[in-house]
């Protein structure tokens, strides 16, 4: 199996209000997201590729346009956006568009990371 990842990033708010009062992720704070997508195929493509980087330009669109510098509670309607939410969702939205992926990460901090793979 080749596997093959590309980084995103972005930066933006959430709070989560489900959380004790004195828990610091109850308060409204930010973070600098990083995405990282993963694709993975038995096979090369013609031109030796899992997918060219290239064509996962339209995934940067979408973070930029609907994450960047948002609030996240608003973007997803939801009160426990997560940084497990956040990878399910970019999932469902790559996997609609290119069926090799296999996985997405999510970080928020350097030495924490949030994965959805089926």
């Amino acid at each position: 199996m080749y596997r093959i990842t590309k980084e995103f990033a972005f930066s933006a708010s959430h709070q989560l209000k489900h959380l004790p009062g004195d828990h610091p992720c109850a308060r409204l704070h930010g973070h600098n997201y990083v995405v990282e997508v993963e694709l993975a195929a038995a096979e090369l493509d013609a031109n030796g590729f899992v997918r060219d980087y290239r064509e996962l330009a339209p995934l940067k669109a979408h973070i930029d346009e609907t994450l960047d510098h948002r609030h996240l509670n608003d973007v997803f309607g939801d009160d426990r956006v997560t940084s497990e939410h956040i990878a399910r969702a970019l999932f469902d939205w790559a996997r609609a568009r290119w069926p090799e992926v296999s996985a997405v990460r999510v970080s928020e901090t350097p030495k924490t990371w949030a994965e959805y793979r089926p």
